[in-house]
């Protein structure tokens, strides 16, 4: 491999992730199925969560997806010009991690966006299945004991990667980058939840299905 891959590479990798991550589902679909923006209610975040608020599940699923798709496909897409000696294995993790900046600063939003959950799994995906069902599965029992779905985002980012490096040499084999990589998402990822945090705390987040006060 060419020495100015190996530095450029990596660079070019990130942005692609990045411009991928950049594409805004929620938008997108609430736009093609004659939805409001979901920008202009609810939490304004465009995100499957807040997309459902228009009561559409079709268009929150058809988002998550989305959002999903576009994490898993900058990493898988990275992993193929690895494989074809195109890029280094550094590669990989950066194109996740800039899918999921993508989606929170979003180039078609002015830089704004979502909190990376959906993206994030997708990225988890293509870098380990397995680590993707663990931290669903987690994220789901989270939801069901508790009923907040920020609650369950936090702790499931808080977890990934802790399992990634209990799984190493036992269901795969972690590296230190991908390692950084996966925790430096977590935090991103937290991060985007502040205000849920807030609320949790004073006891003013709300709860899955629970009815609004009139």
């Amino acid at each position: 491999m060419p020495d100015y891959l190996l530095t450029l590479g990596p660079i070019l990798s990130l942005l692609v992730g990045y411009l991928l991550g950049s594409l805004p589902f929620a938008v997108i679909v609430s736009r093609l199925m004659g939805l409001r923006d979901p920008r202009s209610f609810g939490s304004g975040n465009p995100g499957a969560t807040n997309v459902l608020r228009s009561g559409s599940k079709v268009a929150a699923i058809l988002t998550l997806l989305g959002d999903a798709a576009k994490g898993w496909a900058a990493v898988a897409l990275a992993a193929w010009c690895v494989r074809q000696g195109w890029l280094p294995e550094l590669a990989i993790p950066l194109a996740g991690l800039g899918a999921v900046l993508g989606h929170m600063l979003s180039l078609f939003l002015g830089f704004r966006g979502g909190k990376g959950v959906a993206t994030a799994l997708g990225v988890l995906l293509a870098l380990q299945p397995w680590l993707a069902l663990a931290t669903t599965l987690t994220f789901l029992v989270l939801v069901l004991v508790t009923r907040f779905v920020s609650l369950a985002s936090i702790l499931a980012a808080v977890f990934a990667p802790f399992y990634y490096i209990l799984g190493d040499n036992a269901i795969w084999r972690s590296n230190a980058p991908t390692t950084i990589i996966i925790v430096l998402i977590s935090v991103l990822v937290i991060n985007r939840h502040r205000a849920n945090i807030n609320r949790l705390m004073a006891g003013t987040e709300s709860r899955l299905g629970a009815k609004k006060k009139p």
